[in-house]
């Protein structure tokens, strides 16, 4: 039997400094205890809704508010952050060290799933603190190529963490006994796809060039792209995000007109920039529209929402061309 390389083991051989290596151990502990409250979100109580509107204007689920204070007291207890954001949080919190980094982070993605047992996951990004002052909200607003490091953990049939920090993306499993083993070296997203991902219900509210790329689709060897699509949803941004790291793919959650002056659903901050450093690193795109980088967009708010068109690249690139 094989003898699989643990986190620590990895990090070691990690090309990233020391400082962010740590932090990202800090989460990485952080989601292996929220992968176990999730586990047994039933048996403890924990399902269904706190009874409470966040700041993104949504039902905050009791999950939400327990992985929320995972996190918040986990990377308070690390003196090498000093700032972090979250999506359940309106306004930053600092935690009194100077310097360092930043984390901003999505503790439960997809939770709208988790009362019927569907894969839910926590997004986080590592961003560079302000040297020798306290962070503000204008030190958060980084384009996303100014993250150090990003991952995500996936609470599935197995609990799964998925990182990139100084290049490349590696994948871990969580083990019985609590530690992350490498089970994925080098994640790498195939160039072509016959997979879809997108929620048809808001089909007659897209823009005409994603009705265009789906239709062209949904016309299978007949139409013009010449060839047979299978369509996936799972409603959790980790989920398929997942999905097509591990065998290809392309999700889209663009831009509608049910809430035209609203540019998109998903957070820049806390889904999109570290999905799409990731997604990048494992040679795929991660795209505004089929065209404009998510990791170019200049952040002018902490929870600024954008469209997203992400995933293998060629596919990438014929939304943009429809």
């Amino acid at each position: 039997m094989t003898t699989l390389t643990d986190l620590a083991g990895w990090l070691a051989q990690e090309l990233a400094g020391d400082e962010v290596k740590a932090v990202v151990e800090v989460v990485a502990g952080a989601c292996a205890r929220i992968s176990k409250v999730v586990a047994s979100g039933a048996i403890l109580g924990n399902l269904g809704a706190a009874g409470v509107v966040n700041v993104q204007d949504e039902e905050q689920k009791k999950l939400d508010i327990i992985t929320n204070d995972i996190l918040r007291d986990a990377l308070n207890g690390c003196p090498l952050v000093a700032g972090l954001a979250s999506e359940e949080l309106e306004v930053i919190e600092t935690t009194g060290a100077v310097g360092g980094f930043l984390v901003t982070f999505d503790p439960l993605d997809g939770s709208s799933n988790i009362d019927v047992n569907v894969s839910v996951g926590t997004i986080f990004s590592v961003l560079p603190a302000p040297a020798g002052v306290a962070p503000s909200e204008a030190d958060f607003l980084l384009p996303g190529r100014r993250q150090v490091a990003a991952g995500y953990a996936v609470y599935g049939p197995q609990t799964m963490l998925v990182l990139t920090l100084s290049q490349g993306v590696a994948a871990f499993t969580l083990d019985a006994d609590g530690t992350w083993l490498l089970t994925h070296q080098t994640v790498a997203i195939p160039a072509d796809t016959a997979e879809f991902a997108i929620n048809m219900s808001n089909q007659r509210h897209w823009a005409e060039p994603v009705r265009r790329y789906i239709d062209g689709c949904l016309q299978g060897k007949a139409g013009p792209r010449g060839k047979n699509f299978n369509m996936r949803w799972v409603a959790s941004m980790v989920a398929d995000v997942h999905r097509i790291l591990m065998r290809g793919g392309i999700f889209l959650y663009p831009w509608d007109a049910r809430e035209p002056d609203k540019p998109g659903k998903l957070r820049l901050l806390y889904e999109a920039n570290p999905m799409s450093l990731i997604v990048e690193r494992a040679g795929g795109k991660s795209t505004l529209d089929g065209m404009a980088a998510i990791l170019d967009v200049q952040p002018t708010k902490l929870h600024q929402r954008v469209p997203v068109v992400l995933g293998s690249a060629n596919e990438v690139d014929q939304v943009g061309a429809a």
